[in-house]
């Protein structure tokens, strides 16, 4: 509480809903109370939703730096090219798309050097953000690139988590991606994140099928005796405890989500459809996998309710709830993971040469 995090978070793009989600979830003073939210965006932007949206009583800071942004405080950096954006409320633009790319960027920059601790991303449009500096199918992409290793879409409501083996994938495509060795890697990775990130102790992971009705028996495919199943066998005996393959229309349907701390799908929308539909306005997307702390509200850029006043801060608050709380379990398994030994060795050799 003395020390509060440092959350960055990047405006997205500047024409759906970022600004005002981010407004409302900071109308709410108490969020100073364990952390200090940094804005990476545009002043003038800002300033347009503030007066849009009757806000202008928020008291927002501009540094020009990270380092300079004092506990306790609401602060916005500037990035470049933000200046000369121009806000077109619902419309999707190449400027608004770059704009969010050099919020998404000196963000990434910032948390790479120890300035910040975690990072929460407000939607970008996909299209209108690629370029020469930006080429990925999205966020989790992106991070995956630039803090290297392989990441894992995970989607978090409270206590049920749903992650998937392939993300952003087109479903032709899914079937031949699927290698024992990518869902092995990708159980690998949500073992590790429940472990470290959540402090599940020994936790259990679902995994789906691919074909309807897990293939039966193979009379519709044979992903699941060939791959999926192979995968699982593999992930158990290096001690991860994980059931399957199953059916995800019966597993969702009979409600077993509650008995596994986890659950992974083999595509997108096989976990998403049914998993937003459940928990959509309070659900956090976040990058499992990777050395740093990302999260995401589940929504999009919404540009149909743009500057409406009509979107919900929800999604956005249990992403910034969550960061913090990563960050925060990241070091209590690092130091319960310790080895006792070498300090006591430490000290030891210090006591010998006193």
């Amino acid at each position: 509480m003395n020390n509060p995090l440092k959350i960055g978070i990047t405006h997205g793009d500047v024409n759906g809903i970022s600004y005002e989600v981010i407004l409302k979830l900071l109308s709410d003073h108490r969020i100073l109370d364990f952390c200090t939210p940094i804005i990476y965006g545009s002043p003038k932007a800002m300033g347009y939703y503030k007066k849009m949206l009757n806000m202008e009583t928020i008291n927002i800071g501009i540094v020009s730096s990270a380092r300079d942004a004092s506990a306790r405080r609401i602060s916005l950096v500037p990035v470049k090219s933000t200046d000369e954006v121009k806000v077109e409320t619902g419309k999707p633009t190449v400027d608004a798309g770059k704009a969010a790319f050099e919020a998404l960027h000196q963000a990434s920059e910032d948390v790479k050097a120890g300035i910040i601790d975690a990072i929460v991303t407000a939607p970008i449009n996909k299209k209108m953000i690629q370029s020469d500096k930006f080429s990925f199918a999205g966020h989790t992409e992106y991070f995956a690139n630039t803090f290297g290793g392989q990441a894992l879409m995970l989607f978090v409501h409270d206590n049920i988590r749903l992650a998937l083996v392939t993300a952003h994938l087109p479903l032709q495509d899914v079937s031949k991606a699927l290698t024992q060795e990518l869902i092995v890697s990708k159980l690998r990775i949500l073992h590790n994140a429940l472990l470290r990130d959540f402090g599940i102790r020994r936790p259990r992971i679902a995994v789906f099928g691919l074909n309807p009705h897990n293939s039966d028996d193979g009379l519709i495919g044979n992903e699941e005796q060939l791959v999926i199943a192979p995968a699982i066998a593999e992930a158990t005996a290096e001690g991860i405890v994980c059931v399957g393959p199953l059916s995800a229309d019966g597993f969702f349907g009979s409600n077993a989500i509650q008995h596994y701390d986890a659950v992974l799908a083999m595509y997108h929308d096989q976990g998403l459809a049914p998993f937003k539909a459940l928990f959509m306005a309070e659900c956090v997307n976040y990058t499992a996998g990777l050395s740093v702390v990302r999260t995401s509200p589940s929504h999009g850029t919404a540009y149909d309710i743009a500057g409406r006043n009509c979107a919900s801060a929800q999604s956005i608050r249990s992403a910034l709830y969550l960061a913090c709380d990563v960050v925060r379990k990241r070091a209590q398994f690092t130091e319960m993971s310790a080895n006792p030994l070498i300090t006591t060795k430490q000290e030891i050799a210090g006591n010998d040469q006193e």
